[in-house]
C-alpha cells in the first residue's frame, strides 16, 4: 500500500512559478514509478509528467515540456513538480499518482497504469 498527499498548490499570476510536492507513506515508494496528472474543470484527466523508480528517466506531456520539471527524493519518499512560466490554461487540480510496486509500463501517459492517487491540489493561474 501507498498513500499519497499533494501539497503546494495555490494561486499564482501568469508567468510565475509553483512547486508541488507529493508525500508518500506506507512503504515501497522507491519501487514505484510516479506521475503527475491534472484535471481542469469540465475536462478529462491529462498526463503532465512521470518519473521512473530511480529518477533517471523523466517524461512530459506536450503542454508541460520545457516548463515543468518532475523530480523525486527516495530517501524522503517525495516526488515534486516544479512548474515555471505558468499559464492560465495550467489551471487545474493536480494529482500525484503511483504505479504498483515493481510495476513498469511504457504507457506511463495512461491513467489506468497507476494504482494509487492522491486527493489532488488546486493550481490556479490568473492573468
Amino acid at each position: 500500500q501507498v498513500q499519497l498527499v499533494e501539497s503546494g498548490g495555490g494561486l499564482v499570476q501568469a508567468g510565475g512559478s509553483l512547486r508541488l510536492s507529493c508525500a508518500a507513506s506506507g512503504g515501497t515508494f522507491s519501487r514505484r514509478n510516479m506521475g503527475w496528472f491534472r484535471q481542469a474543470s469540465g475536462k478529462e484527466r491529462e498526463f503532465v509528467a512521470a518519473i521512473n523508480w530511480s529518477g533517471g528517466s523523466t517524461y512530459y506531456g506536450d503542454s508541460a515540456k520545457g516548463r515543468f520539471t518532475i523530480s523525486r527524493d527516495n530517501a524522503k519518499n517525495m516526488v515534486y513538480l516544479q512548474m515555471n512560466s505558468l499559464k492560465p490554461e495550467d489551471t487545474a487540480v493536480y494529482y500525484c499518482a503511483a504505479m504498483g510496486a515493481g510495476h513498469s509500463s511504457s504507457s506511463f501517459r495512461r491513467s489506468y497504469e497507476y494504482d494509487n492517487w492522491g486527493q489532488g491540489t488546486q493550481v490556479t493561474v490568473s492573468y
